[in-house]
Formats: structure tokens, C-alpha cells, sequence
């Protein structure tokens, strides 16, 4: 199969935005790993990792920042040119950076450098206020991946990394948010750090993928940071797993975390939030 199996192998063809599509309405779960150079890059192509994530996360793993908040759009820029002159055949998702898309015409702006990097879809944060903006880029051609629950670059307004929709209130501002950037036009949807219930209810009500992180076993697919996967991380998140440890080199950690995905052994119960 030419996007891997529970032998993840590497990608034969190139992925694209039907193929996710596809995988979704078929029920094969895919793979999104947070990286940003470009040899990790060609590697994760290698290991049959179907989309790679130019987070904005690269703060805190890359730069040592303490949040995502000090990442500017050149710095996004080099690390999108890095990994996609590692990788020709995932899916590239550029982040766009704190108050880089505060109106429709900075995301377009600012989003048509990062697709013109190498990116071939960005992502942004935020929920309704975002639908105007999200039909404004996909109308001129620029895809996106829209992220709910726990927004990072809104942790000073959140008071913390917390999970997001425990309330029935939350969930269903969440599930309406959802919704409505779905029907703007975005592709994508991440879902991070969200009670496992209210990740499946959004997956089965919208037509697009769900990616979750921290968000349970029933979204369409999962993202991990490389730096979590490989045990980098001083202090992991709970919803984050070394694989590196029990696969013992780096292509292993990157087969082992697509395989356990792919067959849903990962993330397994201690991972989520209920």
C-alpha cells in the first residue's frame, strides 16, 4: 500500500489533501509528526509518515523559548525551506505565528510566504472569529489547518497549558467552532488536549480529518513533536510517549510511533483526557 499499513514503510507517491481525505472516508488513521529540519525531515518520509508539521513550536524544542509567542515569520520561514528540502512526498504544514494572521489580509499575506517556503497548507489557531479569514485563503488557493481546544498561542489568556472542554459549555462552543471552519473551507482539523468524548463527537460530525494530540484514540490522526517521540523533552506532556526507548535508534522511534498509530495502540488510555 502506498501509504503504509501496520508495516509502515516508505511513502511511494506523493501525499496531497485527497489522500487524507480519502483516509479518512475509508477509516485508515495517518500520521503528523511536529519537525523542522531537514534531515528529520527525510526521514520521517522514509518511516511512512504521511504529513510533517513546521509547528511553531520550535520555540520552546528548537530556539528555548518558554512559549510559542516569540516566533517570528522569518524564523517559520527558514524551518519550512529546512524540512521541505528534506521532503518531497508528506504533506508540509507550515504554522503561522502569534498575530500573524489578526485579520484576514495579515494571514493572506503572511500565509502566501509560507506556501511560497515550501509549505502546502498552514495552520492557525482560533475558532468562529477565524471563518472569514480561512474562506478568504482557501478561495485564493492557500489551504488550511485549523486548531481548537488548547490553542497554544493563547496559553497567556488560557492561565496555562489546560485541557479545553470539560464543561458541556466548552464542548459545544469547541463542536460549534468546529463546524463552522469546517464549513469555511478549512481541510485540517487539529484537536488538542480535549476530553477523548468530545474529539470523537467532532470527528463523526465534521466531513474533514481530525488530528488529535492529548485528544483521545478516535480522530482521524495523531500528532507528536519529534522531540517527545524521541525523548527530548525534560519534562513530557502526558499525552506524549518516548518511543525512542523502547525501539532503540531513531528510524525505529519514527516505524514504531506510525505502526502504533496506524493499528491504534497509540495513544493508549493513559495518554487522554476524560
Amino acid at each position: 500500500m502506498p501509504y503504509g499499513n501496520h508495516n509502515p514503510s516508505e511513502l511511494t507517491k506523493t501525499v496531497t489533501i485527497n489522500t487524507l481525505h480519502k483516509l479518512k472516508g475509508s477509516g485508515e488513521k495517518f500520521v503528523v509528526v511536529a519537525l523542522y529540519d531537514a534531515p528529520m525531515a527525510a526521514m520521517a518520509q522514509k518511516c511512512g509518515v504521511e504529513v510533517v508539521l513546521i509547528g511553531d513550536s520550535l520555540g520552546m524544542t528548537v530556539l528555548g523559548y518558554q512559549s510559542t509567542i516569540p516566533v517570528t515569520m522569518e524564523q517559520m520561514i527558514y524551518h519550512v525551506e529546512a524540512v521541505a528540502r528534506g521532503n518531497q512526498k508528506s504533506l508540509i504544514i507550515g504554522d503561522l505565528p502569534f498575530m500573524t494572521y489578526a485579520t484576514p489580509e495579515d494571514a493572506l499575506r503572511n500565509g502566501a510566504r509560507l506556501m511560497q517556503a515550501g509549505a502546502q497548507m498552514i495552520k492557525i489557531e482560533g475558532g468562529a472569529w477565524l471563518a472569514e479569514t480561512v474562506k478568504m485563503l482557501t478561495e485564493r488557493g492557500i489551504p488550511v489547518c485549523a486548531h481548537l481546544g488548547l490553542t497554544p498561542q493563547s496559553v497567556n489568556k488560557f492561565g496555562g497549558f489546560r485541557v479545553q472542554g470539560r464543561s458541556a459549555e466548552d464542548a459545544d462552543k469547541i463542536h460549534a467552532d468546529a463546524l463552522m471552519l469546517a464549513e469555511a473551507g478549512a481541510d485540517l482539523l487539529v484537536l488538542e488536549c480535549v476530553p477523548s468524548a468530545l474529539a470523537k463527537r467532532i470527528t463523526a460530525d465534521i466531513p474533514i480529518p481530525t488530528v488529535g494530540i492529548g485528544a483521545g484514540l478516535d480522530n482521524d490522526a495523531q500528532v507528536l513533536v519529534i522531540n517527545d517521540i524521541l525523548g527530548l523533552t525534560e519534562h513530557p506532556p502526558k499525552f506524549s510517549k518516548n518511543f525512542l526507548e523502547e525501539a532503540g535508534d531513531i528510524p525505529g522511534a519514527l516505524k514504531k510511533y506510525v505502526a502504533d498509530v496506524k493499528s491504534g495502540v497509540f495513544p493508549g488510555e493513559e495518554h487522554r483526557f476524560d
